[in-house]
């Protein structure tokens, strides 16, 4: 084995833990595998032999290339009406990849990939670096090219915003409790009955959809219930699926073509956030498969 086989080896002892932070980083697992992708190509150029911890190095890059893409989408964002929601980690109850297991490590619903899109590109690569993967708040002064200070400014900032907008309990729902509730809402939007779907429903549920048409915002129980029982008549399948970990739903048509992915937000017994992936061109990128 030569020397580019060994550091291609080193990579890709690294590759799950780099794709996590991308993921967290970016919310696109395409853009994630980008970046990735960018950290071999520099490790490729560079002298390996002169990196002392190769890990640490290939995090600082993966960051750094995922604070640029972050900042050229932010002003893509300018010219466009609404935002994507983040690409969901759909799995199916198999045993998942190790790199699927990165991904899915700390509880990083879509919910919360949500909130962290609304930070700054500055804020993001703080939060991310050092809450969720300890990085010294030193090495991401160094790459935000600020000082150490500004850095932990950065990620505190970050921290109470996260802490406002994510609901309170986010990190600790017990999967088979929202799973009940979810198969609650189903069987209510499903079965036409209003008054359950309503109750289900949190009196302040967010709504959140990427459909063909772009982003759609619905919020209360009664404007949420109304959508969600039209397209439970239009959905001729639904597969109970784990997105981001946590109980979801994937729906179909009657020749088994996905729909909609669903992530659900649970707090006490009632749904707070839907997040719906139902662009047909978003849900081929995803790879989905409804049938085993």
């Amino acid at each position: 084995m030569n020397e580019r086989d060994l550091l291609a080896q080193r990579f890709d002892a690294e590759r799950g833990r780099l794709r996590a932070v991308a993921y967290r980083m970016l919310g696109s697992l395409a853009d994630a595998e980008d970046a990735v992708q960018e950290a071999w190509v520099r490790l490729a150029r560079s002298d390996a032999a002169a990196i002392d911890n190769l890990g640490g190095w290939l995090t600082t890059v993966v960051g750094r290339v995922s604070l640029d893409m972050l900042r050229s989408r932010a002003a893509r964002r300018e010219d466009s009406v609404g935002a994507s929601l983040p690409d969901p980690v759909v799995t199916y109850g198999d045993e998942p990849d190790p790199e699927t297991e990165a991904l899915l490590a700390d509880s990083v619903g879509l919910a919360l990939l949500v909130v962290l899109d609304t930070l700054t590109p500055a804020e993001r690569l703080a939060f991310v670096l050092h809450d969720m993967f300890g990085v010294p708040f030193d090495e991401i002064a160094g790459t935000l090219g600020r000082s150490t200070d500004a850095a932990k400014m950065l990620a505190s900032r970050a921290r109470r915003r996260v802490r406002g907008a994510a609901p309170a309990d986010r990190d600790h729902v017990d999967a088979a409790r929202q799973r009940a509730v979810v198969d609650a809402f189903l069987a209510a939007a499903r079965g036409g009955d209003f008054a359950a779907l309503v109750a289900v429903l949190d009196p302040d549920v967010v709504l959140r959809a990427d459909t063909a048409g772009g982003p759609v915002l619905a919020t209360g129980a009664q404007e949420v219930a109304g959508r969600a029982a039209t397209f439970a008549r239009l959905a001729a399948h639904v597969r109970p699926v784990l997105v981001n970990g946590l109980p979801g739903v994937l729906a179909a048509t009657a020749d088994g073509e996905p729909m909609s992915v669903m992530a659900f937000t649970v707090v006490g017994e009632r749904i707070v956030e839907i997040d719906s992936i139902a662009d047909p061109r978003r849900l081929a990128a995803l790879n989905l498969r409804f049938a085993d």
